[in-house]
């Protein structure tokens, strides 16, 4: 069964990102497990704590469970037609020490989704995503895309998902992604 690990790269209470995050869950196939992390608690990175304090907790606890999954959704919002620093800043905290990158990125099939208010999806951000993950040897999946725009009509007042094109979209995307991790061969626990 694959264990996929979903993160929402933004901190807003009502965000779109979260809300198809959350849609997510219920989604996926049976037979696949979809959890759900936050960046949250992460804090900014800062070279020095790391040298005199080593990582967070919320950061040691953030990797394990990265290195716990499967395969790993980033649900990335797009700020200024670019990654989110909130987001950024958590996969870079867990890129550290450089020596873990493998373990907890290394041929990790990754997909990348996103919802906004405005008329383009997530396209610049997503795109954004590519070099990074690419750096950090990841495994990503371009089987399938999912920009969800206008968000603010996709999403009810209470965040949930409402547009029955969307939760199609986010079926068949879930489906393809899970097969591909299925396909790259589960790790051993």
């Amino acid at each position: 069964m694959p264990r996929i690990l979903g993160i929402s790269g933004s901190l807003r209470r009502g965000s779109y990102n979260t809300a198809l995050l959350n849609a997510a869950v219920p989604l996926v196939e049976v037979g696949t497990e979809l959890e759900i992390a936050s960046i949250r608690s992460i804090p900014l990175y800062d070279g020095d704590v790391e040298a005199s304090e080593g990582l967070p907790q919320a950061v040691q606890d953030l990797k394990a469970r990265v290195i716990a999954s499967d395969g790993l959704l980033l649900v990335t919002p797009e700020y200024n037609n670019g990654i989110p620093g909130v987001f950024k800043n958590a996969i870079d905290w867990m890129s550290r020490p450089s020596a873990d990158i493998a373990k907890v990125f290394g041929n990790r099939p990754v997909a990348v989704i996103g919802a906004s208010p405005g008329p383009f999806g997530t396209l610049l951000s997503q795109t954004s995503w590519l070099p990074t993950l690419r750096t950090l040897g990841t495994r990503p999946w371009f089987g399938g895309r999912l920009l969800v725009s206008r968000a603010g009509h996709v999403f009810n007042e209470s965040g949930e998902l409402v547009d029955e094109a969307v939760r199609n979209q986010l079926r068949e995307f879930l489906r393809g992604f899970a097969h591909f991790v299925q396909s790259t061969g589960l790790p051993q626990r």
